[in-house]
């Protein structure tokens, strides 16, 4: 095999390696790891088939010992959701008026009051009928006749159960829907 100075090669029977340092005749010194030099012939020698030490940039010996020590690490398994996740509503809706239409302008509060409760109503509905377990309505605080609004409507469905969303989160202007899935509505 030839062999030239800078070489990585690989000790036969034995877990040593190193760089050629010197190569005179059948005799091949190289340096290990450790710094040590050691003299073997060159039948006790296999080339490394990576690259040779001086060859190679520092940036790539960097990145070659980082996987090597990635590979030691196992895998992670997957991150399970913790139990109070699962119960996070799935859908929101907020029932500020600026949010349903582009302008009030021209509309009476009886008009944004009858728009806020149909979409409460239609999302409901909607909700009952993909199985969706949680709802939240995000009303705001106001005077509280939305509320009031919402609280009598949610009151005619025999199959929801209705309180104050989460504080941290929403304040004291949402009301959290959690319905129960095997009975009808009551309309």
């Amino acid at each position: 095999m030839n062999f030239k100075l800078g070489d990585t090669v690989l000790v036969l029977d034995e877990d040593l390696a190193g760089v050629i340092k010197n190569i005179s005749n059948n005799l091949i010194t190289i340096e290990t790891v450790e710094g040590f030099l050691l003299d073997f012939s060159s039948n006790e020698l296999l080339l490394d088939k990576k690259e040779s030490i001086d060859s190679i940039s520092p940036n790539v010996i960097e990145l070659r010992s980082f996987i090597s020590e990635k590979e030691d690490i196992p895998k992670r398994k997957q991150v399970k959701r913790k139990a109070k996740e699962k119960y996070l509503p799935t859908i929101e809706v907020d029932l500020h008026i600026h949010h349903l239409v582009k302008s009030s302008r021209g509309m009476s509060n009886h008009d944004m009051l009858t728009l806020q409760l149909n979409t409460a109503r239609r999302q409901l509905d909607f909700a009952i009928k993909k199985r969706i377990q949680k709802i939240v309505f995000i009303h705001g605080v106001g005077e509280g006749v939305l509320k009031m609004e919402l609280d009598y409507l949610f009151g005619r469905y025999n199959n929801v159960k209705f309180y104050d969303a989460d504080y941290k989160k929403y304040g004291l202007g949402a009301t959290e829907v959690y319905i129960f899935q095997n009975i009808q509505p009551n309309s």
